[in-house]
């Protein structure tokens, strides 16, 4: 990932990246469906309700075998991905705060999470042989746009 995916206008938008975090990208595309288009104000707080354990997070896609959630279908709560996400949702506020403009008066334009690095792992087996155990990272990208 080289820069950003999408174009903003400078003047009224604030942005940040995070760069190869070591979380489940399957789990980071779920809370960036969750987060689009809410206020940053909300979207801190549904972020801190699933590190909390409080707010499920619904699981769309390639999710046979999760368990139900009330309210929710079929749901986890990815506390990693969260606590990461929210970092970079702080920078983003942050970076909004330098430039001038006010963080929480701000929504979230865009946020997208996409495959990072592949890091090599082997997990030695039986009889001298061994097995791939790959650790997958994931890119997050924030724009935040200035609500009028």
């Amino acid at each position: 990932m080289v820069g950003y995916t999408a174009e903003a206008d400078p003047d009224i938008t604030s942005r940040a990246i995070g760069k190869e975090l070591p979380i489940s990208p399957k789990h980071a595309r779920e809370i960036c469906n969750m987060l689009r288009g809410k206020t940053t104000v909300e979207a801190a707080q549904i972020l801190e309700e699933i590190i909390e354990l409080k707010r499920p997070v619904s699981m769309k896609r390639f999710n046979k075998g999760i368990s139900h959630k009330k309210g929710v279908g079929p749901g986890r709560y990815p506390r990693k991905a969260a606590k990461e996400i929210l970092k970079v949702l702080e920078g983003a506020k942050h970076n909004a705060e330098y430039k001038g403009l006010d963080p929480e008066n701000m929504r979230v334009k865009v946020i997208t999470a996409n495959l990072g690095r592949t890091i090599k792992g082997y997990m030695p087996r039986a009889y001298g042989r061994a097995t791939q155990w790959n650790q997958q990272t994931t890119n997050i990208e924030i724009i935040l746009e200035e609500m009028k």
